[in-house]
């Protein structure tokens, strides 16, 4: 069968192949740091849960089988690792906007307004950061989960499905309404009855 190089690569890493698993590692490293930095919003404890999870992942690489694409899978076992992460207790989402996101993150998840102009418009970047990070910390945990990886991380609605065990239904209800409380949040910041960085 013809996998896709992410995939052909861990097949690899299951077979004892550490050059595999260090190509892996740099073309997936920044998209999981990302993530886990939305769950923890800290980004040194981002970088822990990152190292964690690629050390899970080399770790019972000989038990993987290639049923879904390996950003699925990594994706599944990233969102597992942060959800256990938050039930231990050890760590609550913080300082969500301690840190912006990056540019493009923010420029992503940018939604038209009902006349056609974004709401965003008027505000400046870090009150949009903000906005978008408190927006963030509101949503459970699943919510979160999947607007990331729908929004920051261009995956669809099927992938985040696997990577979630849950249902397409199930993942377009959970982005629908964060993408609601997202909203929410920057027209409420831009019509200013949201008090500026409590706000942060």
């Amino acid at each position: 069968m013809d996998w896709d190089p992410d995939t052909q690569a861990m097949l690899k890493v299951a077979a004892g192949d550490k050059q595999a698993f260090a190509w892996l590692f740099d073309r997936h490293h920044a998209s999981v740091a990302r993530f886990a930095f939305r769950f923890v919003g800290d980004a040194a404890r981002a970088e822990e849960l990152t190292q964690d999870i690629f050390v899970k992942l080399y770790r019972h690489a000989r038990a993987y089988k290639p049923t879904a694409k390996f950003k699925t899978f990594l994706f599944r076992v990233a969102t597992n690792h942060c959800l256990n992460e938050l039930r231990r207790g050890e760590y609550r989402v913080a300082r969500l906007t301690a840190e912006a996101p990056a540019e493009e993150d923010v420029g992503a998840m940018r939604m038209p307004g009902p006349d056609g102009d974004r709401p965003d418009q008027a505000l400046s970047g870090r009150e949009l950061e903000a906005a978008v990070g408190l927006a963030l910390k509101g949503l459970s945990d699943r919510e979160r989960a999947a607007f990331t990886m729908c929004r920051f991380e261009g995956m669809a609605y099927r992938d985040i499905a696997e990577a979630l065990e849950a249902s397409e239904a199930a993942v377009k209800s959970l982005i629908h309404r964060a993408t609601l409380a997202v909203a929410r949040r920057i027209e409420a910041l831009q019509a200013g009855t949201v008090p500026a960085r409590s706000r942060a």
